[in-house]
C-alpha cells in the first residue's frame, strides 16, 4: 500500500519547537518532491515548505528562518523542524510528495500542531 505518514504533532506553548515527520511506505521518495502543507480551522490549505531531490528548499515567508525542511533518502523520510512557534502556526499539517516526472502525488492523512499557552 501506497501511503505517507505523518508524527509528531502536539500541543506546545509559544517559543516552543516540534520536529514533523513524514515517513513514505510502498514507494521511493528519491524521485519525488516533498512538500508541508497546513490547515487551520477556517482556512484554505497552505503550503509552508517544500525539498526537491537535490535538497533545494523553499518556505512561506512567515516560517523562513524558524522552519528547516530536510530529507532522509535512506529513511524514507522528511522531516520538518520547527522553532520559534506561534499560536498562529496551529493547523494540522500535510506532507505531500509530487513525482517530479509524472506529477502524481500523495498525501498523509494529518498531524495536529497546537500553539497556545
Amino acid at each position: 500500500q501506497l501511503q505517507l505518514v505523518e508524527s509528531g504533532g502536539a500541543s506546545v506553548q509559544p517559543g516552543g519547537s516540534l520536529r514533523l515527520s513524514c515517513v513514505a511506505s510502498g514507494f521511493s521518495l528519491d524521485y519525488y518532491v516533498i512538500a508541508w502543507f497546513r490547515q487551520a480551522p477556517g482556512k484554505e490549505r497552505e503550503g509552508v515548505s517544500c525539498i526537491s531531490r537535490g535538497s533545494n528548499t523553499d518556505y512561506l515567508d512567515s516560517v523562513q528562518g524558524r522552519f528547516t525542511i530536510s530529507r532522509d533518502n535512506a529513511k524514507n523520510t522528511v522531516y520538518l523542524q520547527m522553532n520559534s512557534l506561534k499560536p498562529e502556526d496551529t493547523a494540522v499539517y500535510y506532507c505531500n510528495a509530487q513525482h517530479r516526472a509524472t506529477h502524481v502525488d500523495y498525501w498523509g492523512q494529518g498531524t495536529q500542531v497546537t500553539v497556545s499557552s
